[in-house]
């Protein structure tokens, strides 16, 4: 039953962070033929945001409706904290974007991975072994040397950039606590999350969005094509929504950010087939080291979880089916074998 159960959690784990880049890596070509000045020219950040969660919560006020998921309680002052949170993620991931070089920008993203390991150890008590240590830095290092150019700090950008790393971090732990605190699912946490933050951004990303582009909503002519990649976005934003829940819920914070890394060297290759940008050799030597990391850092990860089965039954191998059997009653928590129960599979 086990090596059944094995191979479709896996099949699971392959889906969903296929379903994170897919939909990540499609979102972010969507958006910048939509907010790009050769493309539509829709600047409105923050308002799109919304948007995607709008129809976030739409899609999941229709699943509860319809019976394909349901609702578990969670606390609204919790839902409301984890909002605040995720959209100071969002607003400061903007100003940052806007008040720092790109150059800057893209130091304070790769920041993040360090930044989740030491908050996961103050809030969680958890540690990383060498390996995994290694591996991140490998990565950090290649998405570093393929991205970062001009490197600008001023001020107010630089708190920007601190309120972004610190806020974004948080809402990615928080994600998977929330799930293990309340056993809730990545679907329905995020059904519940999406109306406050969708009406939330809604009431704010204009009056942000102004802020930032000195261009208002209501003076931007809409039109059939500029309305459809909205809606595309919208669409792609929701499996993106979906898929980094399930992600964190599954894995870590941290192998998300290994996983949005690989997005971002994703991105950079389809920039280049689809949108002419340019691929320097400085690029592909950093792609490969990301890449290369990201390999070490899965097996490094992998290694990891092998060693602790090991330490958790250390004599498993010399115990007798009778012993396995009360020995996973005891860890699932159901009450032991009766006496009578046992002399019947013995004999």
């Amino acid at each position: 039953m086990e090596t059944e159960k094995k191979p479709a959690s896996a099949v699971s784990d392959i889906g969903a962070w296929a379903m994170n880049v897919v939909s990540s890596v499609g979102l972010i070509m969507a958006n910048k033929q939509l907010m790009s000045p050769s493309g539509y020219a829709f600047v409105f950040a923050t308002t799109l945001t919304g948007f995607h969660f709008s129809m976030t919560a739409l899609i999941g006020m229709v699943s509860n409706a319809t019976g394909y998921s349901t609702k578990k309680h969670v606390p609204l002052w919790e839902l409301l904290w984890f909002s605040v949170v995720a959209n100071t993620s969002i607003t400061g991931m903007n100003l940052s974007l806007m008040l720092n070089s790109v150059g800057f920008y893209q130091i304070s993203k790769l920041s993040m991975i360090p930044v989740v390991c030491v908050m996961e150890w103050i809030l969680h008590g958890k540690h990383y072994s060498s390996k995994v240590k290694i591996a991140v830095i490998v990565v950090v290092v290649g998405v570093g040397v393929c991205t970062v150019t001009d490197v600008k700090v001023n001020a107010q950008g630089f708190l920007c950039a601190c309120v972004a790393v610190l806020s974004t971090s948080l809402q990615q732990i928080s994600i998977g606590s929330l799930q293990k605190k309340y056993s809730i699912g990545s679907f329905e946490l995020l059904s519940q999350t999406a109306p406050i933050q969708a009406l939330s951004l809604l009431l704010l990303g204009p009056f942000i969005d102004y802020y930032i582009s000195g261009k208002l909503l209501a003076s931007y002519k809409f039109s059939s094509p500029a309305i459809f990649f909205i809606l595309l976005s919208c669409f792609l934003a929701v499996f993106c929504n979906i898929s980094q829940y399930l992600c964190i819920g599954r894995f870590s914070a941290v192998s998300f950010q290994v996983l949005g890394h690989m997005k971002t060297v994703c991105v950079l290759m389809l920039g280049w087939l689809l949108f002419d940008s340019e691929l320097t050799l400085k690029n592909i030597l950093g792609m490969a080291i990301a890449v290369l990391g990201m390999v070490v850092y899965s097996w490094a990860v992998e290694a990891e979880k092998k060693q602790a089965d090991s330490k958790v039954i250390p004599y498993l191998t010399d115990a007798s089916e009778e012993d396995v059997k009360l020995l996973k009653q005891q860890v699932d928590g159901s009450p032991p074998l009766k006496d009578v129960e046992l002399g019947k599979s013995q004999g």
